[in-house]
């Protein structure tokens, strides 16, 4: 890393610093706000639907509490695979920790994911390349009593991987005619680091206010021509937080589509809130009503290990934005049905699927779905309860 204190110890230069990028008058490393809690992240996923392999990976800085951090998941078979890594943040140029990066290539359009040598047995070389523009969702942003808890950004797209995943017993071939891809960047305050104290945010009145309680919905769908970016988070109340469907051409000549209000009906396994399939349906899309299907081909249980968070029960010293030391790096191994059998369907999912339009027209990609605390549309009364 290349980055510099002045002759004040608390201001640091970095490469960053040499181009004209400014937004304050400070410096690169030093953000607008000191809120703790200010971050920015990449995320991506890849999914193979001939090989049934699944991958997401994230890359995360948090200005303000002096750190840097990254994961890369593998799921195949019954194998669920973390590679994590976090240390000092220093350049904001460099983006990654311990044995994983990213290189941009060309801004907007193509970077290069890296998993070196490391302790796991686990690497990569995937390159991205996108097939539709960005689309910059609608601005994430949730206040109570007074305080901001989220205010973020982020942009969206849709692309392909090639290249190859090493796993410590198989090496997977990586093209762009059979992996699909989604990536996003998102940037400003949302809760990271260790955990502050709840105040009155703790008490059981407010917990049903806090972001994404209820029904979350994130897909994204790659089709001949088009792209579907969809996402919903409703409350058990019925009201919609947030809302955002969108058809986007690989022409870029093309404006993209709003659909418009989804109606949605999830259909659940026995037992648990994992979806056996959905029904998405856009009545009021451009050129005629959409009618979206849900055919689910394999889970993975993001929140495992990854960082984002924990909770059913389940525990993990680590989180995004957490000072786990200068340089830390781990390596978790764990089975998909043991985590199926404690609770980890309570918590974010994505599902690696097929969507099938009314057109006759059947695309790839991945639906995340969430279904946390009360959700009575679907018979979930209280905060463990499952499908019949």
């Amino acid at each position: 890393m290349s980055y510099f204190k002045s002759t004040d110890p608390s201001i640091i230069i970095c490469e960053a610093d040499e181009f004209q990028i400014h937004q304050t008058a400070a410096p690169v490393r030093h953000v607008s706000t000191s809120d703790r809690n200010f971050y920015e992240r990449y995320h991506m996923t890849g999914h193979g639907n001939r090989d049934l392999v699944y991958f997401n990976a994230g890359f995360g800085q948090y200005p303000n509490l002096a750190v840097q951090d990254a994961f890369l998941n593998v799921v195949e078979g019954d194998n669920h695979h973390v590679l994590r890594a976090s240390h000092i943040l220093g350049d904001r140029l460099q983006i990654g920790a311990g044995p994983l990066r990213i290189e941009i290539i060309e801004p907007l359009r193509k970077f290069r994911l890296v998993a070196e040598e490391n302790a796991s047995g686990i690497t990569a070389d995937l390159v991205y390349e996108a097939t539709v523009p960005v689309f910059v969702e609608p601005r994430h942003i949730s206040v109570r009593h007074g305080r901001t808890l989220m205010d973020y950004q982020r942009y969206d797209q849709a692309g392909t991987w090639s290249g190859h995943i090493q796993l410590p017993d198989r090496r997977i071939e990586v093209h762009p005619e059979t992996w699909s891809a989604y990536r996003n960047h998102s940037w400003g305050v949302r809760p990271v680091g260790e955990p502050e104290p709840a105040g009155i945010n703790g008490e059981p009145s407010q917990r049903s206010q806090f972001p994404q309680v209820g029904m979350w919905n994130y897909a994204t769908m790659q089709f001949g021509d088009f792209a579907i970016l969809y996402l919903l988070n409703e409350r058990d109340s019925g009201e919609r937080a947030i809302e955002s469907a969108v058809r986007i051409w690989k022409d870029p000549a093309r404006p993209l589509d709003q659909l418009g209000t989804v109606q949605h009906d999830h259909r659940f396994i026995s037992g648990t809130r994992n979806i056996s399939g959905a029904t998405l349906h856009f009545a009021d899309a451009p050129g005629g009503a959409l009618t979206v299907e849900v055919e689910p081909l394999m889970r993975c249980y993001i929140t495992i290990g990854t960082g984002y968070g924990t909770g059913h029960g389940i525990q993990d010293p680590w989180r995004h934005g957490k000072y786990m030391g200068p340089d830390w790096f781990d390596y978790l191994k764990c089975s998909v049905a043991e985590l199926e059998a404690n609770g980890a369907d309570m918590l974010y999912v994505e599902n690696l699927a097929n969507f099938r339009l009314n057109d006759g027209s059947v695309g790839t990609g991945y639906h995340e779905t969430a279904f946390i605390g009360p959700y009575r549309k679907h018979g979930f009364l209280g905060d463990d309860d499952t499908a019949a």
